[in-house]
């Protein structure tokens, strides 16, 4: 299965100044098959060690002396570990938090070695007692499958090939290809577990199975590194998920899961989500001007799931309402699509905010900043009416609007309209910078 990562782990080891690397994401994303993959594709020979697995690591690092370490990598290992030659990968590093400060003695001391190291974020950087090496490290963020890494996983490339091409009015013509496959990703999602059985086995209740058994996974770490006096509030706030984005107003409301309610009771349950990356918080601004940061509300955020496959058996949408009934596309307030497309733009790096006026319908689904600012409509359907993006233009000329929807590609004077299934492309044609 191929990842896009996988070529930012080639620029990682062919950097000049390459530091130790931290490879993040949440559980069962993909983060050990990849740094193994990679590891006996790209090295001569792969040191791999579980952090959680081995006992002897967790008193390993005692002191931060790298000589000592990389000898008791390689007895561990049984690998004779080479500069340059071998991958030093340490997995589950959250559960030795020692393990991810020692990156910075690695990066100073012995930089001509290559060490990568990854975590699901359950806590990871954050512990108290430990420092998170700032500065010393690079990092890679790995997410679920993209719409496009599914339909390479499929075996679809001359497809892909004619996307890239950038020839996008003339893809029309395949439009309905596309969005059946658009269908199955939103069924599948982009877990890597879930996506390979679909490709080998194009079992759809084996795909929930494999969906709902995540999920259980997922809530067994919550008992187990979850702080007892949050853990209520975690599974609260998790289980809530699906209901606040089926609200016409997808901002979270604290009351709407709990009576009475606030901020304050829940936003270390929230946090902590974050951390494991198993949600995704898209922030108000109060206004869509340079720098959006300046206009961040705090108080105010939609907040997402991991995948959108996971968001689909969490909701127990079923494979007939995705695959066959159209619901999953016209029906659940558009839930499912604005879930795609910010999956799509989270994937590429960007930094997502959205805006709403306050006593007022007028609301854009998502805003991204490059030299420009492109507010985005998200459309379920092919209706082309932009009432709230053409307000947002006219008071602004400067801004890029652009309207992701099931119509076909097309540029108006003032309006770019981009097919669902081109989301990822177009985005990477822009060139947006993070």
């Amino acid at each position: 299965m191929e990842r896009t990562a996988y070529h930012e782990l080639l620029e990682w080891k062919n950097k000049k100044n390459r530091k130790p690397l931290i490879l993040n994401g949440a559980r069962q994303v993909g983060k050990t098959w990849l740094l193994k993959n990679f590891g006996a594709k790209e090295y001569e020979s792969l040191a791999y060690i579980n952090c959680d697995e081995v006992p002897q690591v967790k008193t390993a690092f005692s002191d931060f002396d790298t000589s000592r370490l990389i000898r008791f990598f390689s007895a561990l290992s049984g690998i004779e570990i080479k500069p340059g030659k071998t991958l030093i990968v340490l997995d589950e590093v959250q559960e030795v938090p020692l393990a991810l400060t020692s990156l910075k003695y690695f990066c100073e001391n012995v930089p001509e070695y290559h060490i990568a190291v990854a975590g699901s974020l359950l806590g990871i950087g954050l512990h108290e007692g430990t420092g998170f090496p700032v500065g010393k490290v690079d990092e890679i963020n790995l997410f679920p499958l993209t719409f496009e890494e599914f339909i390479n996983a499929l075996g679809k490339n001359v497809l892909l090939e004619q996307v890239k091409q950038g020839q996008w009015n003339e893809l029309s013509a395949l439009s309905h290809t596309f969005i059946e496959l658009l269908r199955q990703y939103y069924y599948v999602g982009g877990m890597p577990a879930v996506v390979k059985d679909y490709c080998e086995n194009q079992d759809l209740q084996a795909v929930r199975n494999i969906q709902d058994q995540i999920l259980s996974d997922y809530k067994r770490d919550f008992s187990k590194h979850v702080p007892k006096e949050i853990l209520p509030k975690v599974n609260i706030v998790w289980e809530a998920i699906p209901s606040q984005l089926a609200k016409e107003n997808k901002k979270f409301i604290y009351s709407a899961i709990k009576k009475g309610g606030r901020a304050k009771e829940f936003e270390n349950a929230i946090q902590w989500l974050l951390d494991a990356g198993l949600v995704y918080k898209v922030l108000r601004v109060k206004k869509i001007e340079k720098p959006l940061k300046f206009y961040e509300d705090f108080d105010a955020f939609k907040l997402f799931s991991v995948d959108l496959g996971l968001l689909g058996a969490m909701s127990g949408v079923s494979a007939k309402d995705v695959l066959v009934n159209n619901n999953a596309f016209i029906e659940y307030k558009g839930s499912f699509t604005e879930q795609y497309v910010l999956q799509e733009l989270i994937s590429l790096g960007k930094k997502v905010y959205y805006y709403s006026k306050e006593n007022s319908s007028l609301e854009i689904d998502f805003i991204i900043q490059d030299e420009e600012i492109y507010p985005i409509e998200v459309k379920a359907e092919e209706n082309l009416r932009s009432k709230s993006l053409k307000s947002v233009y006219d008071a602004n000329p400067s801004l890029k609007p652009c309207r992701f929807s099931m119509a076909d590609y097309r540029e108006q004077n003032w309006l770019t309209n981009v097919p669902l299934y081109l989301v990822n492309e177009w985005i990477k044609s822009r060139q947006f910078s993070s």
